[in-house]
């Protein structure tokens, strides 16, 4: 039985996604649909099994995947576009409505329709075009159509010479976000995107940082993680030989050194939470880190950005991985955020 798939990366990761596609299910067929980013994988496994896998142990690279219900190959297609079909409604749409309209899952529930296109695509029209041609014709599923929360994720994604459909529960996607893309609005006096990171990771672990009383935060400059916790609740050490924003400097419940983090002695079980977030070598990191453990109560949460310094991440990742484990840190998730750019994001406990 063959299922396929549409996924998604962050871009340039794609070629690691599908390795571990290949690492999980053997041999994988793929096709880019947008250059180092978005794919489509054929496996010889059952839609349920793949489901299954990757939902309950997810992948730290793809960061997005709908299991394909029905694809519409759309022939004559050139590259201006000229050949396209009528792009106001063309066949494909009717029949992808008939096939909704006749789904009882969908009667009556909360959707989320979550469009994508290539940047040659059947579809010459805008995403947020397509979302609106395909829900106009829907009225007769007294559905409540929605964009978060939903019951059921309808996802097209209209590539150069094919349409891909398919319907799933939000949590059989990996991500909610359509394709996985996790937005937020940068805020007035916002110090840096890094706050981005830790507001994904709160969402993507489950992560309650307002749970947590005293955090560590290395190589802290110029503040974004730090401005974060602190709007959590949190007190904070801050620790970094450079300068941290003066809106961050003026809390409270900060306390500053500015030192290199290897060269401060800290309390036994001072803290119970411990972030890194250094643009440093992977395997520095992992050394400072595990160095100052003894700081992090036992049952403390570590969140640790790795940087992938290297063009064989994936063997990179591993190793550090074990340095951790080999100090005592549980890895809970290891992934590449949407907000994560060379880099991935460790979440880990301390036993």
């Amino acid at each position: 039985m063959t299922t396929r798939l549409i996924c998604s990366a962050n871009h340039g990761f794609a070629p690691y996604a599908q390795e571990e596609l290949r690492r999980r299910f053997g041999a994988v067929k793929s096709r880019f649909l947008v250059p180092g980013e978005v794919f489509v994988a054929a496996l010889e496994e059952p839609a349920e099994n793949v489901v299954e896998q990757l939902v309950s142990q997810p992948p730290i690279f793809l960061r997005h995947m709908f299991v394909v219900d029905q694809a519409w190959e759309v022939a004559g297609q050139g590259e201006s576009g000229a050949e396209r079909e009528d792009a106001v409604h063309p066949a494909w749409i009717s029949e992808l409505q008939g096939l909704l309209k006749k789904d009882d899952r969908l009667q009556q529930s909360r959707i989320a329709i979550q469009t994508r296109k290539s940047e040659q695509s059947a579809w010459s029209s805008s995403a947020a075009e397509l979302k609106d041609a395909i829900q106009g014709g829907l009225d007769e599923l007294n559905a409540e159509f929605v964009v978060r929360d939903a019951d059921w994720i309808i996802s097209v994604f209209a590539a150069v010479d094919a349409v891909y459909m398919g319907i799933a529960k939000p949590e059989h996607n990996i991500s909610d976000w359509n394709g996985g893309a996790v937005r937020f609005q940068k805020e007035e006096g916002q110090i840096s995107r890094a706050k981005f990171k830790l507001l994904e990771a709160e969402k993507v672990f489950g992560i309650d940082f307002s749970s947590f009383h005293q955090a560590l935060d290395i190589g802290a400059a110029p503040g974004g993680w730090t401005s974060f916790l602190l709007e959590r609740g949190l007190d904070v050490t801050a620790v970094d030989p450079a300068k941290l924003h003066p809106s961050v400097l003026a809390s409270p419940r900060l306390t500053y050194i500015q030192k290199n983090a290897g060269r401060v002695q800290f309390k036994d079980n001072q803290f119970d939470l411990l972030v890194c977030d250094m643009s440093w070598s992977p395997k520095l990191t992992a050394k400072l880190v595990t160095e100052l453990l003894y700081c992090l109560v036992p049952g403390g949460t570590a969140v640790i950005t790795v940087k992938l310094l290297t063009k064989k991440p994936m063997a990179l990742i591993q190793e550090v991985m074990t340095t951790f484990q080999d100090a005592r840190l549980q890895i809970q998730r290891a992934k590449q955020l949407f907000h994560n750019r060379d880099e991935i994001t460790l979440y880990m406990v301390k036993y």
